[in-house]
């Protein structure tokens, strides 16, 4: 027999801090990572070495053969990068076996602009009088230049007050949309490089720029929100660096010597859309042989160059493009384009016709009596209009975007065609590292769901909605979704900077706004949305191993803690305030979605209790040991003072609500055993009492199913999961949602919108719930921060007969996938290079400490109990697992007396299993009748599996 020897480890994917593109970063030290490919099981990294080539592959620096497992986020071992400086860097790796890779392909790593010294250009601005009051033309700005002969590289740095297109020789500079995007502009100003080399010629080029509104001085906030909020006037700055052979430097800079003029595009909007004149353009602005004679001039901005930071992320860029899906017309007699999912971007149209036609399209997410349901978008008019010119027109908006399934199209010149308008799907271009899968459609177009409103709500920073005049940076939301962003996207560098955001507007006695960037006129501060302070970065160090993001954001973590301490006085119980609570309980009326059954004062200290024990653990992570012993005691005392003032000896909860149980468990604030067996018991009663609907808004939500599996109660959690009846997670599936909702009723059953202000067809909150199906049901967690070492812990129940979850760590592809077949349910999982997994098996408990590699266990499965036959003396408790039978009863009840049909239910669901159907029945008129038709109907139904017995 031949054995063959396993293939050498390969290097592979060596990337410097969390960028994807290594071109004008920011960091003098950037750390490094690398994944490493090998199919050697259990491999193990025993030491690495790093290199450090000139552009011509000269080794300029090279550290020893390092004895270390580390391979992400590993210092710089370099001398520092100086501005504009490049090196092109490779790692090798030896194994614990022996084995040795050869050198990776090199990365290529340049520094951008680190100081403001190195900035000669200076912001400008046309020297033209505006209506501020109103949405104005894009400014076009243009300068020419010549390039002498022997040029090396081009290096255009570039960012905008307002958002900006950047023009070379009469073509775009790079794939970036809506640069450079939005941060807290007083504080944090982003700039771009891009290498623009190919794009010059010898001889006469020409730079120019279009700029647009946006988030700078366009209208921003809900009830019709502001403009001007960071300035009055749009302005440019740019720098383009010619380096050549000779090792002459030159510069074009933004100055008084560039030309401003307007053109096609006469206003932009994030909130009220682009309108476009195309009649208006001036062809050739952008080239050298321009005449810009008839255009004026600039003047100067002041903006402080102290305040400009290279990205951390992605830029945002056009992803993917969709073609309509149907045409119809409405009621009113309106042609609508519906895309079938709904989706943030634009639309691209393709169109002749007699120059002055004006085409517009209008934007929504839903129909409402078969006209465009604008009404959610409040004051948002998210319209766009264009203009034709002669000829052919092709066109797509620049600086404004949209939420929205359906358009609908007016004034299109003849007979429309479907092919002449595609989707532009835009967001920031994050790479996807996470998947999840299941035996169970609804749950897999729920999680199909839930990754598309991130897609939508991820668009330059972290917003609660992306259609209606909103699409503010809400604290609580990513608070509470950042486990499952982290999971389903590389999010590190894009939480990263928004994170530096929230730290510079944070308020001078440490308050974290619930909006970041702050744009409200009065900041609200409140638990939960402000807690967003501790949860993101211990998310983003759970999950990607980033012990710096602490020590960035620690200070503000601390200042954040220490202002509830404040709040909450000797207490230690934060009980005044305004508080959102548990925001959009589904008890809470339409107009008020902050009266849920929970105490916001239980909220509050809970969360209190958890920011404290974050912020004291984040101590402990970065060796400050004073800090450590302080918050940790902190927790333990606002534990102690919670339990005391909102927890009975035995165990119950003040507010006696699902989210309030839901903290008591998962938050470790119940002190006994005793208690926490009485909260357990209480939350399923509660669970039972509501008819397996979800009763908990943004707070309970991402914690309940946690909280029953903490229990024992796995299979309450799966009836949670997969109720279809409003509310709960799978009723806007049925109802054809594409996206999470905001409520749990934005919709109503009838195809009527929700009557609340307030009704989103795209936030991501409630989608939390896919980090519980990515750990739990699926069972793939990090056992230790970074996913250096694995937690596999599935725990199959409900109908489920498979669920895998896959995952990119940062050290490769982990999975974890289990199905039931032929009697037994076997486990697969796969464990990254360098890294370990303690595995649990679902049937038996067995635990097993696993390396790197592909492994599978088998074990006997014992079959799913045969359903309980359905009686008129069956209770709930044996009516729940069979949800679509309980459902024609209600069907039947209701269509019989439907002023008795809730009554029927409280009854029937709150009597802790002992109620018998019949018993349900008492009080319901003429109640023998209505059992015979319970009879019938259940035996027309195709989903009972047993006939309904005697009824006597």
């Amino acid at each position: 027999m031949t054995f063959l020897p396993t293939p050498p480890p390969r290097a592979v994917h060596l990337h410097a801090e969390h960028h994807q593109d290594a071109l004008g970063i920011g960091e003098p030290s950037p750390r490094l990572s690398w994944r490493t490919e090998t199919d050697a099981p259990n491999w193990m990294q025993a030491a690495f070495q790093l290199q450090s080539l000139g552009v011509d592959g000269q080794v300029l620096e090279e550290t020893p053969r390092v004895q270390s497992a580390g391979s992400v986020l590993v210092a710089w071992p370099f001398t520092p990068l100086t501005s504009r400086e490049q090196r092109r860097l490779r790692v090798r790796v030896w194994g614990r076996d022996g084995s040795a890779s050869a050198w990776s392909e090199p990365l290529s790593v340049e520094a951008g602009l680190q100081t403001p010294a190195d900035w000669q250009a200076r912001f400008v601005t046309p020297d033209w009088d505006e209506d501020l009051t109103r949405p104005q033309p894009a400014p076009l700005l243009r300068t020419t230049f010549t390039v002498r002969p022997g040029l090396r590289s081009a290096r255009l740095y570039v960012t905008a007050l307002g958002v900006y297109e950047a023009r070379l020789n009469g073509s775009r500079v790079g794939d970036h949309w809506l640069a450079p995007g939005w941060t807290s502009y007083r504080h944090r100003l982003r700039y771009q490089t891009f290498d623009v080399t190919a794009q010059l010629t010898t001889g006469e080029n020409a730079l120019g720029a279009m700029l647009g509104d946006g988030w700078y001085r366009g209208r921003l906030g809900f009830g019709g929100g502001r403009r001007n909020l960071y300035g009055e006037r749009l302005a440019l700055l740019a720098q383009l660096e010619l380096r050549y052979d000779d090792g002459t430097l030159e510069r074009v800079v933004t100055d008084e010597r560039w030309r401003a003029s307007t053109g096609a595009v006469r206003a932009s909007d994030l909130y009220d859309g682009e309108t476009c004149d195309a009649r208006l353009e001036q062809p050739g602005w952008d080239t050298p042989r321009f005449e810009d004679r008839h255009w004026t001039g600039v003047r100067a901005v002041h903006h402080d160059l102290g305040t400009l930071v290279a990205p951390d992320g992605p830029p945002v860029r056009r992803i993917q493009t969709l073609a309509p899906v149907s045409v119809h017309t409405s009621p009113s007699g309106r042609t609508l384009v519906d895309f079938g999912q709904n989706l943030v971007g634009w639309v691209r149209l393709r169109v002749n016709g007699e120059a002055g036609q004006t085409v517009t399209l209008r934007h929504a997410e839903v129909l409402e009596h078969g006209e465009l349901g604008t009404r959610p978008l409040r004051f948002a008019e998210c319209t766009d209009r264009y203009t034709l010119k002669d000829g052919e027109n092709v066109w797509e908006p620049r600086f404004t975007f949209h939420g929205f399934r359906y358009v609908q199209v007016d004034g299109w010149p003849g007979p429309f065609d479907p092919a002449s308008l595609e989707a532009v799907v835009v967001h920031s271009d994050l790479e996807r590292r996470g998947w999840f899968e299941s035996s169970e459609p609804l749950v897999d177009r729920l999680h199909e769901n839930i990754v598309w409103g991130m897609r939508g709500n991820f668009l330059d920073l972290p917003t609660d909605c992306p259609q209606r005049d909103e699409r503010l940076g809400w604290t609580g939301d990513i608070g509470v979704f950042a486990p499952t962003a982290t999971f389903l996207y590389d999010t590190a560098g894009f939480l990263r900077s928004w994170l530096a955001d929230l730290a510079a507007d944070q308020l001078p006695d440490g308050g974290v706004p619930c909006v970041v960037p702050q744009v409200l006129e009065t900041p609200i501060v409140a638990a939960v949305w402000g807690d967003a302070a501790t949860f993101v970065p211990w998310a983003l160090y759970e999950r990607y191993g980033d012990r710096d993001i602490l020590a960035a954001q620690f200070s503000s973590m601390q200042r954040w803690v220490d202002y509830v301490a404040g709040r909450a006085g000797k207490s230690l119980l934060w009980t005044q305030d305004f508080q959102f609570g548990d925001w959009l309980d589904p008890a809470a009326p339409p107009d008020n979605a902050a009266a849920g059954r929970t105490q916001p004062g239980v909220v509050a200290t809970a969360y209190f209790a958890r920011s404290a024990e974050l912020l004291g653990r984040a101590a402990d992570v970065l060796g400050r040991p004073e800090a450590r012993e302080t918050y940790l005691n902190l927790a333990r005392d606002v534990r102690a003072a919670f339990n005391g003032e909102y927890v009975t000896p035995s165990g119950q909860i003040i507010s006696d609500s699902a989210t309030a149980y839901a903290l008591g468990l998962t938050f470790g604030l119940l002190g006994t055993d005793g208690q926490r067996h009485k909260a357990g018991e209480r939350l399923k009663v509660l669970l039972r009492e509501n008819g397996d609907h979800i009763s908990t808004g943004f707070v309970g939500t991402p914690l309940i199913c946690d909280a029953l599996c903490a229990v024992g109660a796995v299979q309450e959690a799966y009836l949670l999961l997969t109720q279809e009846e409003c509310p709960s997670w799978l009723y806007p599936v049925t109802m054809g949602a594409t996206t999470v909702w905001e409520r749990w009723d934005s919709m109503l059953p009838d195809g009527s919108l929700n009557p609340g202000e307030m009704t989103s067809f795209n936030h991501y909150a409630l989608g939390a719930v896919a980090d519980w199906l990515h750990r739990s049901v699926a069972g793939l967690a990090p056992a230790e921060p970074g996913y250096r070492r694995l937690e596999i812990r599935p725990l199959p129940g409900g109908t489920f007969t498979r669920a895998r979850a896959r995952h990119i760590t940062p050290y490769g592809e982990a999975v974890s996938g289990w199905f039931i077949e032929h009697g037994e349910l076997v486990l697969e999982v796969v464990v990254p290079p360098n890294t370990s997994a303690r595995v649990t098996l679902p049937t038996t408990g067995e635990v097993f400490e696993v390396g790197a590699g592909t492994h599978t266990w088998r074990r006997p499965q014992a079959p799913a109990a045969a359903p309980t036959p359905v009686t008129l003396d069956s209770t709930y408790d044996e009516l729940r697992v069979q949800p679509q039978v309980y459902r024609a009863v209600l069907e039947v009840v209701e269509a019989h007396s439907a002023e008795h049909v809730q009554a029927f239910r409280r009854a029937f669901q709150s009597a802790a299993g002992t109620m018998t159907l019949r018993g349900a029945l008492f009080g319901v008129p003429l109640r023998d009748a209505l059992a015979h038709a319970l009879q019938t109907r259940l035996n027309e139904h195709p989903a009972a599996r047993v006939l309904l017995g005697e009824h006597r």
